[in-house]
């Protein structure tokens, strides 16, 4: 008869596996065993059940093993590691082959924001089977992107992107850094990522979804889970929600009070686990979405029509060049956006400044305002095609705090164009310590597109309340 297989406790103590790795941080590791416990359904010492109780917000006994859980940890609390150790675990201590049918892989899927984000965890996965001749030997093929075992399981890292997950057979999914996902495809990444992952499930008994992230604002799916499963006695999704120190004591404690001392929002977030206060979304995606016509990519310039354009200048290696032209409809008093351009890096600035001013003398525009970025450059690319750059007097974070009411009033007609609607709803209101608002995309986010349609439709907003104001005034 076979021997059992271990559990994934005892795989980690058992010196012929990994129990050099863990040996080195000692009791440091203790609270992530009593997670794993949890995790994994087995019984609690009454110092790991205090723990539970703290992390989960639960009274009740935990009733694992779950098939969904979700970490929400400080910085270096371990999650990337551990999340590696589930991944070895699983590919290589648990029997998949007899869901598996003829020639068909299992897979343990690593997300993450970036495929660099997610090199990182399968380096940690590659160094743990590699570290062990025995399990070395299970090796079958490695790239820099997968680990394919001789059982018919494969490591695997993708980025996150709910196109790349599909076809796949998945056994395990597991989420880094799920809060900080960005996608130009898509408003909400990551609740399209996890529904495009649940069928990939669906076959495999015994498949699970992890996902561990630091928090940010409280918004996405890192967000909504929380908020419906935690302090749930009796859920069946599993949320463990903890500082940075209380998972990992090593971190010396002045790092973190230093932290705090600098930014105190930043340092909750990122050291205390907590949801940011000072970080909220500029504008819900409902209000965009009333304000898009449907079908409508481009407007044709119309004879007597004046409009407006606005210009967000790149110098070609990182971000994008992005124009925007809108008129006012003073039939209907909206504000229409006609036409948005962009050219993504890498490109010619000179090129693209030639492109743009044959864009702006179709619509009879002799004059384009633009932020102020490049200094003089931009002003002498455009002037060499006869239009005149005005470095915009505003910047960007005041131009969209001018828009908020107009989008909020359905004042505007938006351009059908996916992008536009994704960098919109990834605007982001914040509050610094002095009570000052800023409106920006979040971190690792873009709103060439968006920053270039506030232009043009500023200006003709403002032409609009000017123009109402006159009424007002002469009646």
């Amino acid at each position: 008869m076979a021997a059992p297989l271990p559990t994934l406790l005892e795989a980690l103590d058992d010196p012929r596996v990994w129990k050099s790795w863990f040996a080195r941080g000692g009791a440091s590791w203790d609270p992530w065993k009593a997670f794993l416990r949890v995790l994994t359904g087995e019984p609690l010492s009454e110092a790991e059940h205090v723990l539970f109780e703290a992390c989960t917000g639960r009274k009740s006994p935990p009733n694992g093993p779950y098939q969904e859980a979700w970490l929400i940890c400080g910085r270096r609390a371990g999650k990337s590691f551990i999340l590696a150790t589930i991944a070895v675990y699983t590919a290589i201590f648990r029997k998949w082959g007899q869901y598996l049918g003829p020639g068909e892989r299992g897979t343990v899927l690593i997300l993450a924001a970036d495929r660099k984000q997610a090199r990182t965890l399968l380096r940690y996965a590659k160094g743990l089977i590699q570290g062990n001749a025995a399990l070395r030997d299970l090796i079958e093929r490695e790239t820099t992107e997968e680990l394919e075992l001789k059982n018919r399981i494969s490591l695997e890292i993708a980025t996150a992107s709910f196109r790349t997950t599909r076809g796949y057979t998945v056994i395990a999914a597991l989420l880094d850094e799920v809060a900080f996902w960005r996608s130009e495809e898509s408003a909400n990444p990551d609740s399209e990522i996890v529904d495009a992952i649940r069928p990939a499930m669906a076959t495999i008994p015994g498949a699970f979804l992890l996902g561990a992230s630091s928090p940010y604002a409280k918004r996405g799916l890192l967000y909504q889970q929380f908020k419906r499963h935690f302090g749930k006695d009796h859920s069946p999704v599993l949320v463990w929600h903890a500082p940075t120190r209380v998972m990992n004591p090593s971190v010396p404690e002045q790092v973190i009070t230093d932290a705090y001392e600098r930014d105190p929002q930043w340092a909750s977030a990122e050291f205390g686990a907590e949801f940011r206060t000072d970080v909220e979304a500029f504008i819900s995606r409902e209000a965009i979405e009333v304000c898009i016509v449907p079908g409508q990519y481009e407007l044709p310039p119309v004879e007597g029509t004046a409009y407006s354009a606005f210009v967000d200048p790149s110098g070609g290696s990182s971000d994008a060049f992005a124009i925007a032209i809108a008129h006012q409809e003073y039939s209907t008093g909206q504000a229409v956006l006609d036409a948005v351009r962009e050219r993504l890096p890498p490109f010619s600035p000179e090129q693209v400044a030639e492109e743009y001013s044959a864009l702006l003398r179709r619509y009879r525009i002799s004059q384009v305002t633009g932020d102020r970025y490049g200094g003089e450059w931009p002003r002498e690319q455009f002037r060499k095609h006869g239009i005149e750059y005005v470095p915009a007097e505003k910047p960007k974070s005041d131009l969209y705090k001018e828009l908020l009411p107009a989008l909020n009033s359905g004042k505007l007609d938006l351009l059908d164009i996916p992008k536009l609607l994704v960098q919109f709803c990834g605007l982001e209101r914040r509050t610094a310590r002095g009570g000052r608002d800023s409106i920006d995309h979040a971190a690792g986010g873009k709103d060439d597109l968006a920053n270039a349609a506030t232009g043009a439709l500023v200006a003709v907003v403002s032409q609009l309340s000017g123009l109402a104001v006159w009424i007002k005034l002469a009646s």
